[in-house]
C-alpha cells in the first residue's frame, strides 16, 4: 500500500537553517533571475570547488515574483533533474540573494563594490537591443528612454519625465558600470548566457552604445575596464509546474515554491577574460576555450534552430511539446533537412556533429521533459535572424537552395498568421505584415528578420513556396497555442 503524502501545511519550508548551508560572500551579480540561470550558471557555481567563496546575488527582469519567492526560503530552491528513468533532487545554494530588478541602488552598490569581480547575463536575445544588421538601435524599445534617463543621471538633473532610471536591464548595467568607475573598483568581466552568436561582442556593443547616454568618459572607462566574456550555453529547462512542487514536497518531505526542473545534460563554453577573477566553473564541467564560434554556432543551428522548427511547425500540427513535435514525421524530417544544411558549415575540429545530433535526438524525444513549443516560440524575429539566416546565406552562397533554412522561415511566417498572441519585439510590425497577402506579405514579414533575405527574390520566392507546408495533422484538433 502506497504511503499516503503529508499534507503540505505540515511540511517544513526549505530554507538554510533546514539544510545548514551557509551563504557564500557576494562576488557575482546576475541579471535575468529565472529558470535557466538557476539551473544552469548557478549549478555550475555551486559545484565549483571554490563556491564557498562566490556568491550570486541575482536580480529579476520584468517583474519582482522570482526574487520574492526565493527570499522567502533564504534562496534555496530544489533542482529536479528529469531524465527518462526518473528524477533526482538537488538543493542549490549559490544564489545567496533574490533581489527586484527595479532596485537600481542595491545593484549599483554591488557593482562598484571592490569584492564583486563578474556580472552574468540571462537576459533573453530582445534585450540586447540591437539593429537587424548587429549595429546599436537607439531607436529601439525602451533604448531611447534609457538614453534619457543616463544623461540626466549623468548631469545630476532630473530626466524629461521626471525619472532619471533606466528600465531595461542593460541601462541599469550601464548605470551600474558608472557607479563601479566612481568607486574605483576596477575591472570587472561581463558575462552573456543568452543564445545569440558572438554574446559578448553582442553585449559590449549594446552597453557602450547606452553608455554613450552617460558621456565618453564612461564609454572609455568601459572599454579599458570591463571584459565581455563570450558563451555558449546549453540545458533544456521548462517552465516549472504546480505537479513539479508537488513530487518535491512528497519526495524531499520540504515545502519549495520556486523548484526547477532540467534535463541531467549541460554545457557550458566560455572565452574571455576575468580580470577580477571567477569560480573555478572548469571543475564542474564547464569548458574555456579561445575560439568560440564554433561552439556557438553548433548549439544555435543544430539545437535552437531546430527548436524553432519544432516550436512553429508542430503547433501548426498541433502538438503542444518538443517531444511531441519531434515524434511527428513531417516535423522530424523538416529538423532532419535543416540539420544536413547547418553540417555543411560546421566543419571545425572537435565539433563531431554526427554524435551531438543522435544526442540532441535523445534530450528533444524525453517524453518526461515537458518543453512547452509556446515557450520557444517567443522572440522569432530575434532568435530567426540567428538561427536561420546564416545558414540560408551560406547555402545560397554555396550555390545550394537552402530550403531546409527556408522552411524554418516558411513555418513562423505561417504560425506568425495563425492568429496565435505574439511575444516579440516586432510584435506589432508583424500584425501591420500580416494585413497584406501572397508574396508582398510573406516579404515584409522576412524583412522584420533580416534586410538581406527579404531584398533577394529568389529567397521571398522560396520561403513563399515552402507556405503551407505544415498543415495540421489531421490526428490533432488543437490549434496553435497562443504565446
Amino acid at each position: 500500500m502506497n504511503a499516503v503524502p503529508p499534507a503540505p501545511g505540515s511540511l517544513p519550508v526549505l530554507d538554510r537553517n533546514l539544510k545548514a548551508l551557509p551563504k557564500a560572500p557576494v562576488r557575482i551579480v546576475h541579471l535575468g533571475l529565472g529558470a535557466f540561470h538557476r539551473s544552469h550558471q548557478a549549478w555550475y557555481t555551486q559545484h565549483a570547488p571554490d563556491a564557498a567563496e562566490w556568491g550570486i546575488a541575482a536580480f529579476t527582469g520584468r517583474r519582482p515574483d522570482a526574487a520574492a519567492a526565493l527570499s522567502a526560503q533564504d534562496c534555496l530552491y530544489t533542482l529536479v533533474e528529469r531524465s527518462a528513468g526518473g528524477d533526482s533532487f538537488e538543493v542549490i545554494g549559490s544564489i545567496v540573494e533574490g533581489v527586484d530588478g527595479a532596485d537600481v541602488g542595491r545593484l549599483c552598490g554591488l557593482v562598484a563594490a571592490r569584492e564583486t569581480a563578474v556580472v552574468t547575463l540571462t537576459i533573453t536575445e530582445a534585450a540586447y537591443g540591437l539593429a537587424a544588421d548587429g549595429t546599436f538601435d537607439a531607436d529601439a524599445t525602451g533604448v531611447a528612454g534609457d538614453l534619457r534617463a543616463l544623461s540626466a543621471a549623468a548631469s545630476g538633473a532630473p530626466s524629461a519625465d521626471g525619472d532619471a532610471v533606466p528600465q531595461t536591464p542593460l541601462g541599469r548595467l550601464v548605470l551600474a558600470l558608472a557607479a563601479r568607475m566612481d568607486s574605483g573598483a576596477g575591472p570587472i568581466a561581463v558575462v552573456s548566457c543568452d543564445n545569440l552568436s558572438a554574446n559578448g561582442e553582442v553585449a559590449r556593443r549594446a552597453v557602450l552604445g547606452l553608455a554613450s547616454g552617460w558621456g565618453s568618459g564612461l564609454a572609455g572607462w568601459i572599454d579599458a575596464n570591463v571584459s565581455f566574456v563570450s558563451t555558449s550555453v546549453d540545458r533544456i529547462t521548462p517552465r516549472t509546474t504546480e505537479a513539479d512542487i508537488a513530487e518535491v514536497a512528497e519526495q524531499c518531505g520540504y515545502r519549495d515554491r520556486s523548484p526547477v526542473v532540467a534535463e541531467p545534460f549541460r554545457n557550458w563554453v566560455l572565452s574571455g577574460d576575468f580580470p577580477a577573477g571567477r569560480p573555478r566553473w572548469e571543475d564542474a564541467g564547464a569548458v574555456m576555450v579561445d575560439d568560440i564560434e564554433p561552439y556557438e554556432n553548433r548549439k544555435l543551428w543544430l539545437l535552437n534552430g531546430s527548436h524553432s522548427i519544432l516550436a512553429y511547425a508542430g503547433q501548426l500540427r498541433g502538438h503542444a511539446t518538443v517531444a511531441g513535435a519531434l515524434a511527428d514525421p513531417v516535423c522530424r524530417k523538416a529538423v532532419e533537412d535543416f540539420w544536413n544544411e547547418a553540417a555543411n558549415h560546421l566543419t571545425a575540429a572537435g565539433l563531431d556533429i554526427p554524435q551531438y545530433r543522435r544526442a540532441l535526438l535523445d534530450r528533444f524525444g524525453n517524453a518526461r521533459i515537458a518543453h512547452r513549443l509556446a515557450q520557444i516560440a517567443a522572440d522569432g524575429t530575434t532568435k530567426l535572424r540567428m538561427r536561420a539566416v546564416p545558414v540560408l546565406l551560406a547555402e545560397r552562397a554555396a550555390g545550394r537552395s537552402g530550403s531546409g533554412s527556408a522552411r524554418m522561415l516558411a513555418s513562423w511566417v505561417d504560425y506568425a498568421g495563425s492568429g496565435a498572441e505574439f511575444q516579440d519585439p516586432l510584435a506589432e510590425d508583424i500584425k501591420a505584415a500580416n494585413g497584406l497577402s501572397g508574396t508582398r506579405r510573406v516579404q515584409a514579414l522576412l524583412r522584420l528578420v533580416s534586410e538581406d533575405i527579404a531584398d533577394d527574390d529568389g529567397i521571398v520566392s522560396l520561403v513563399s513556396g515552402l507556405c503551407g507546408t505544415f498543415h495540421a495533422d489531421p490526428a490533432k484538433t488543437a490549434s496553435p497555442t497562443p504565446l
